[in-house]
């Protein structure tokens, strides 16, 4: 077999979707984001049931309730790995087992945009699946190991997310809740709310895109929403662009962000935009 070259051309030619992350308190909006999204071309991963914030939206959902489901989807859309052995999850013999299920995957291909609400509920499936495999079970004793699940669960939640980053062609938002917590020094502190630690650590080197939406201040101490989308922001919050396209704080729309990386025309607002002090507010402390 001859050495496929991709050139520079070709590479910039691809479709390429926006694999993004966004955290958030709970009660600040993150389901309302698919508000923003193309309602014919997204496909809303919905697995805490909680779709009572976007019942308006006319886009098509999916269930899955157990963390078997969440594999086989992942598999469906992103297709399979070829170098995987048949007996591992993603592998093409697995997917040739999907497909005989659920049918033709080219049927789904006008779904550009997978949103996955929540990765801290698909952590919860995932831990519950694998709490019950012989890897968290003593082998000498067979009582619970706890430490064994724990990192099964790490396994399983990072093949998921580095399988799903895999979907070139489509934008997948993961949305998860943000946690607050105050370090040994009083300092606050931010973290993915999920199962264990290894998913939440490796997560940001996973995805494109990771952005926190929070409740800012301008310089006249009014509240709005907004993307936090840099490393280096004055609140601490989680974020980071690989893009490099993205400002400090950007408005609560998927769709502008998303035209936005690409350097595309943006689409019209589905959101407010920011306020006109939000150079200064970048500034300003945060609510709590």
């Amino acid at each position: 077999m001859a050495l496929r070259i991709i050139t520079a051309d070709e590479r910039q030619a691809e479709e390429r979707g926006v694999k993004a992350a966004i955290l958030g308190k709970p009660g600040m909006g993150k389901t309302w984001l698919l508000n923003t999204t193309c309602a014919v071309t997204t496909l809303f991963m919905d697995l805490e049931a909680g779709d009572l914030a976007v019942q308006g939206w006319r886009g098509a959902s999916i269930r899955p309730r157990t963390w078997e489901e969440c594999r086989d989807l992942a598999l469906f859309l992103a297709g399979p790995n070829p170098a995987l052995r048949d007996d591992q999850p993603y592998s093409a013999a697995q997917h040739a087992r999907v497909v005989r299920e659920y049918g033709d995957p080219a049927r789904l291909d006008h779904y550009v945009t997978l949103f996955i609400d929540s990765i801290t509920v698909a952590g919860r499936l995932c831990f519950q699946w694998c709490r019950g495999q012989p890897e968290a079970f003593a082998e000498r004793t067979g009582k619970p190991d706890v430490r064994g699940a724990y990192g099964l669960h790490g396994r399983e939640m990072i093949a998921w997310l580095t399988h799903l980053q895999h979907a070139r062609g489509r934008n997948v938002i993961f949305v998860g809740i943000l946690d607050e917590k105050l370090d040994d020094f009083n300092r606050r502190v931010f973290s993915l709310q999920i199962e264990g630690s290894k998913t939440s650590l490796e997560l940001p080197g996973i995805v494109d895109e990771v952005l926190t939406l929070a409740e800012i201040k301008d310089q006249g101490g009014q509240p709005f929403r907004a993307l936090v989308c840099q490393t280096l922001n004055p609140w601490g919050y989680p974020a980071k662009d690989r893009s490099g396209r993205l400002d400090l704080l950007e408005p609560p729309d998927l769709g502008r962000l998303f035209a936005k990386i690409r350097g595309t025309a943006a689409p019209p607002a589905a959101a407010p935009a920011l306020p006109a002090s939000l150079v200064t507010a970048a500034t300003d402390t945060p609510t709590t």
